[in-house]
């Protein structure tokens, strides 16, 4: 097992080691085992340090067998190495990872809301909770709470201990391992088992935001940005809000507002032009009457880009005004064909057998009623042809 120099000096950037060994693994991607490492290897819910071995990069840095993989680019030349860690990376994993143990320790001390996983994302990082009752009192209470001990710029002690000196100590939940234990200690706050790399105070983990709550079956997820992160977050804000202020002619605190009005004005034009339409289909279907022949034939209509919604609406429009008429309706979209077959009151026939008896024509699905039925395929045949056949069927 290679020396994790890591966990000797969390702030180290750059090292120099022994080559080791260097392998191929089953897929044929390159690693190397070396004398001592910097880069942490991923696990614990926090992704490993990238970087560099001579030049050469380092993509993937995983512990498996009592071995520290390294996995790179390419084969290194020289047994000699010089290692550079990506420092950016390393210290924003630092940060996401004590803002999750302060988080979790301000849901756990305030209202007893466990922690169950972590994961720390390119974005965001999220910790679930046992619990599916939070709410906004809660988040804002643990994030008031969170930010305090920031501000208190507190000490974070990292301890190797034995099972019995763990023992001594209020951890916030079980060990996960029964030796080579590390704690991670925010004294008089926060005692928790942990193998991530971590500051050296509070303060270093800089302002955390709360930035999501999801409902998960039994358990609440939590999303949260810290440090970097976190005035990344409010100056993409910043500069949405100073765009949509002259859009909406409104200062920032009375942006809702604004909105609220534009949706409400949306809500009512969607709901005018929805009776608009309907009533444009009522004229279309008393004018397709007109222009129909008076001698008992079924009103039949070709249409191309009609959705299957109009082609109801209008179907249901004839037949209501014309009780002893069968109307059946044919629209081609996007390589589709869709049909609605529709009957008065007073009108032969059975829609729901029509339509079941022609859409094996285009290979096609769909249903209804004995008055009313609709349906739709692939346009294997032409639409008049979907229209014959119907009309064919119908006389049968």
């Amino acid at each position: 097992m290679a020396k994790k120099l890591y966990y000797q000096n969390q702030y180290l950037q750059t090292f120099a080691t022994e080559l080791i060994e260097q392998k191929q693994d089953k897929s044929g991607a390159w690693y190397v085992l070396l004398r001592e490492t910097a880069f942490y290897p991923e696990g614990g819910g926090q992704p490993c340090d990238t970087g560099t071995l001579n030049g050469v990069k380092v993509v993937n840095v995983v512990e498996i067998d009592d071995e520290i993989r390294h996995y790179i680019d390419g084969p290194l030349e020289d047994e000699q190495i010089e290692g550079q860690i990506d420092w950016e990376r390393r210290f924003d994993h630092m940060q996401q990872h004590t803002a999750q143990h302060i988080v979790s320790a301000a849901f756990d001390n305030e209202f007893g809301f466990k922690t169950v996983s972590f994961h720390l994302g390119k974005e965001e990082s999220t910790i679930d909770l046992d619990i599916a009752g939070v709410n906004e009192q809660h988040v804002q209470r643990a994030e008031e709470l969170a930010n305090q001990i920031v501000l208190e710029n507190l000490p974070i002690e990292l301890r190797w201990v034995t099972p019995e000196e763990a023992s001594a100590f209020p951890l916030r939940k079980a060990l996960s391992v029964e030796e080579n234990i590390r704690l991670v200690i925010i004294p008089d706050y926060d005692y928790n088992g942990c193998g991530g790399t971590h500051p050296a105070s509070t303060a270093e983990a800089g302002m955390i935001k709360i930035v999501g709550i999801e409902k998960e079956k039994k358990k609440t997820r939590i999303s949260f940005v810290a440090g970097n992160r976190a005035y990344l977050h409010f100056d993409k804000k910043q500069k949405v809000l100073e765009k949509l202020a002259p859009l909406l002619n409104a200062p920032q605190e009375s942006m809702e507002s604004a909105v609220s009005k534009l949706l409400q004005a949306k809500a009512q034009l969607e709901k005018e032009l929805s009776e608009a339409k309907d009533k444009l289909l009522e004229y279309e279907a008393r004018e397709l009457i007109t222009k129909a022949d008076r001698n008992g034939k079924p009103l039949t209509a070709l249409f191309t880009g009609r959705s299957i919604q109009e082609l109801q609406k209008l179907g249901r429009a004839i037949v209501t005004e014309r009780e002893d008429t069968v109307s059946i309706l044919v629209s081609e979209t996007d390589g589709k064909l869709q049909i609605v077959c529709a009957k008065g009151k007073q009108a032969p026939g059975n829609m729901k057998e029509l339509l079941a008896g022609i859409l094996p024509l285009i290979n096609g699905k769909g249903g209804g009623s004995e008055l009313f039925a609709q349906g739709g395929g692939q346009a294997s045949i032409s639409p008049e042809r979907l229209l014959e056949d119907a009309l064919a069927a119908l006389q049968m």
